[in-house]
């Protein structure tokens, strides 16, 4: 590679340059550089800074000829941030030495039509003859590197990105595409939670997705993370998920939002799959159950929270002596609660038929507050 970045000022021709430069850029992709390696042999071949940004991460990548990283000045052609979202944060770089030179010229990154980011170099003085040429290079090597690998191997994404991978309303070109910028392979399923956690979700992620990929952002007020495999058992305590199938982002983001609805502190992650013909419940109008007898009954027991405690272990355990267990309470205890509560809900809960209007009334109860 040091044979073929010889400097552009010491070239014989223009074409002679024209060659070299394509073939120095063909070398680099044989060899599946990152972007930092890319920004680093562009500036050697240059003989200047050269730059890379991507405006999903709003990560800069600067190298100055001598092979090391330079500090970082204001990006041309940078996006405008999305709003309600704000890029992840550059590190810090050194102050700027007096004289440094701003870019001389600049190219977009385009992907599927799309422009992804910016490259630039910083030459003192006018361009130089083959730096139009370097640059389209510098650009068509920064998406394939992109595309291969994603921009960013960090669990925050931007949300822009994320809900344009889940929504319903986009279309399967662009979910594609933003799953592509997102780092996800397209041979692989994609996976997606919706979780309620005071934990970072980035921490979150990495707990429950160890293999990467996994990206995650804050939508409203509901945490997304998709990932290719996620693993229920290792949501900390206080944590609440729901849980969708891979049967495509945006429908497994539906289920996983209705799987959340149904989670409580007895049961705090909720699989979609998991909950069968109970799903349906989240369709019911919330005026329809407001007005139901017996939704309305649970609703008069919510003033006692140790009824409701009980009722709730009852309808979990499926049993007296299970709830009991649940209870730390001895059963004959629980069979008083239980009466007790039956009387207020107007039904025999420990009958068959009681424990099953017990159960759909306390869990569309719960939908209400959703």
């Amino acid at each position: 590679m040091e044979a073929l970045a010889e400097r552009l000022s010491h070239l014989d021709s223009h074409v002679q340059g024209s060659i070299r430069v394509v073939a120095f850029y063909d070398t680099l992709m044989r060899r599946r550089v990152d972007l930092p390696a890319l920004a680093r042999a562009s500036a050697g071949l240059a003989a200047c800074v050269a730059g890379i940004r991507l405006h999903g991460t709003g990560e800069v990548i600067r190298f100055s000829p001598d092979g090391q990283p330079a500090p970082a000045p204001p990006v041309p052609g940078s996006a405008p941030p999305v709003p309600g979202s704000a890029p992840p944060p550059v590190p810090e770089a050194p102050a700027l030495a007096a004289g440094t030179e701003s870019a001389s010229s600049t190219a977009s990154i385009t992907l599927d039509e799309e422009e992804i980011g910016t490259v630039w170099l910083e030459r003192p003085g006018p361009p130089g003859p083959l730096d139009d040429m370097l640059l389209d290079r510098l650009a068509l090597a920064a998406a394939a590197v992109v595309e291969r690998y994603g921009p960013a191997r960090t669990t925050m994404a931007d949300p822009a990105l994320v809900e344009l991978a889940v929504s319903a309303d986009s279309d399967d070109a662009s979910r594609a595409r933003a799953l592509r910028l997102l780092g996800f392979p397209a041979d692989q399923p994609v996976r997606v939670a919706a979780v309620r956690s005071r934990l970072p979700l980035d921490r979150l992620g990495a707990l429950v997705c160890p293999a990467r990929p996994v990206k995650a952002a804050a939508l409203a007020d509901v945490g997304v993370i998709l990932a290719t495999t996620v693993d229920p058992a290792a949501f900390p305590a206080g944590v609440r998920a729901g849980l969708g199938a891979a049967a495509g982002p945006h429908r497994s983001w539906q289920q996983a939002r209705t799987a959340l609805r149904f989670t409580t502190a007895r049961e705090p992650v909720v699989h979609h799959d998991d909950l069968g013909a109970l799903a349906l419940l989240a369709g019911i109008p919330r005026e329809a159950a407001r007005e139901n007898t017996d939704v309305a009954a649970i609703a008069r027991l919510a003033g006692s929270p140790e009824d409701l405690d009980t009722l709730d272990a009852y309808c979990a355990a499926g049993s007296l002596r299970r709830a009991a267990d649940l209870l730390h309470l001895h059963h004959s205890s629980v069979a008083r609660r239980l009466q007790h509560i039956g009387a207020a809900l107007g039904f025999d809960v420990a009958q068959p038929a009681g424990l099953t209007r017990a159960t759909l009334a306390l869990t569309t109860w719960r939908l209400l507050d959703d």
